[in-house]
């Protein structure tokens, strides 16, 4: 297969740098191995990629079948993607939750592992699974919305081990929507978020999910959507994350919340913050706004500095921003209306409505922002501070019937699409 220009070695290595942001473990850089990429920015690494798609978008690839219904995007690894649905079409009637894996070449599925019963609170587009998996080595762990941190081989799909975050930890969500984190693994450990006043994050094991720490937060109001990142402050490895209380700091090595930034209750806090050396940028959405912090080392651990506070501007509900050069990409809340602004200054530069409707889903690769609608439409745009310029857009197959909320992958000259039942592989490698 032939792979980017910008692959890694497939090698151990002791540290990736990417954006500022540090990743312990062995690091392929054709890899996409959980949410939002290896280094959590959903920027991908790859050069090379189409400047624009042909009427009716690249060329399908591959179409894998049995995902089931839900949101979580594809985790890619090796030979083996993987990803989490309910009601899936290779179980039959069973309308349970699986932990799924396909090939990468082909698409077949390799094998299902339950990992518990469907998620069936609210309206029906609220439903199902949304937690991305994360793989590492032999091993891929994921959090339903239960609450339910599964660990499983990659191999097989065996059942490692099997945590329920509440019932062990005091988890709780700071909505009614479910857990949806993926989990972080750092060298030897699992870090995740159950969102308790005794256990807001914790880390464990991730071979045996023994507990190595916990960090407690008073009054936490729970856990929040996002996914924890990795900073370096001074000397100091720092676990970034974002619950439905605000933005945290805790020490990677201890488990000691350093730092919180508060914010005033909202509907739930979603986007996973982006992290650029000491900076912090985080956006929570229904019109709160998104936020910068430095983190400056101090004798005894790491406080912030507000650069800018909330600007209601830049709130994101769910589809996440990426940061590409010196400037943030992402949606209006979940407007439909895509904006780009200075990530220093947190000033509007543009913000245009574009092609599609809905909510965005957004990554971005080689200059360009693929943008996902909630209806489906998928737009090419460039990377460009000076306006909003679509290039090229297609309609997903059957992206009608639920809303067309999984983020997009981009890996190795290739765009993959989570689609409810379906995984849908795009060649989007320039001849």
């Amino acid at each position: 297969m032939q792979r980017s220009a910008l692959r890694l070695a497939v090698a151990p290595v002791l540290a990736f740098v990417a954006g500022g942001t540090l990743v312990t473990g062995i690091v392929r850089g054709d890899d996409w191995p959980t949410f939002r990429g290896a280094v959590r920015t959903a920027v991908a690494p790859d050069t090379n990629l189409l400047e624009s798609w042909p009427e009716g978008g690249p060329t399908l690839l591959w179409k894998a079948v049995g995902a089931g219904r839900g949101y979580a995007t594809p985790a890619i690894a090796g030979s083996r993607i993987v990803t989490l649905g309910d009601g899936l079409s290779t179980a039959g009637d069973d309308k349970d939750e699986y932990l799924t894996c396909y090939d990468r070449e082909s698409g077949k599925q390799l094998w299902k592992t339950k990992t518990g019963v469907a998620w069936n609170e609210g309206p029906e587009s609220w439903q199902s699974s949304r937690s991305t998996p994360t793989i590492d080595g032999d091993l891929v762990s994921v959090i339903t919305p239960q609450g339910q941190l599964v660990c499983c081989q990659l191999a097989d799909g065996k059942e490692s081990f099997r945590i329920d975050l509440k019932a062990v930890f005091g988890g709780k969500k700071g909505d009614g929507w479910g857990y949806s984190e993926s989990p972080l693994v750092d060298g030897d450990r699992l870090i995740c978020t159950p969102g308790g006043d005794d256990a807001m994050m914790v880390a464990l094991d991730k071979k045996t999910g023994k507990e190595i720490w916990k960090c407690p937060m008073k009054d936490c109001r729970g856990a929040g959507h996002s996914s924890i990142v990795i900073s370096k402050v001074g000397d100091r490895k720092v676990y970034v994350q974002t619950n439905a209380s605000g933005a945290v700091g805790v020490d990677a090595a201890s488990g000691k919340l350093l730092w919180s930034f508060p914010i005033d209750q909202t509907t739930a806090v979603i986007p996973t913050p982006i992290v650029r050396g000491d900076l912090v940028f985080f956006s929570a959405g229904y019109r709160r706004g998104g936020a910068l912090l430095k983190q400056v080392p101090t004798t005894d651990g790491v406080k912030i500095e507000e650069i800018y506070g909330l600007k209601q501007d830049l709130a994101n509900k769910h589809g996440g921003v990426v940061l590409v050069g010196d400037h943030l990409y992402g949606d209006s809340d979940d407007q439909g209306i895509p904006f780009c602004a200075e990530l220093m200054t947190g000033k509007i530069v543009w913000k245009e409505r574009g092609t599609g409707k809905g909510s965005i889903a957004v990554a971005a690769g080689d200059g360009h922002v693929y943008l996902r609608f909630q209806d489906g439409i998928l737009v090419l745009a460039k990377a460009d501070p000076a306006g909003y310029k679509e290039v090229s857009t297609f309609k997903i197959p059957d992206s009608d019937a639920r809303p067309s909320w999984a983020h997009p992958v981009i890996l190795d000259g290739k765009l993959y699409l989570r689609e409810q039942d379906a995984i849908l592989c795009y060649d989007i490698t320039a001849k």
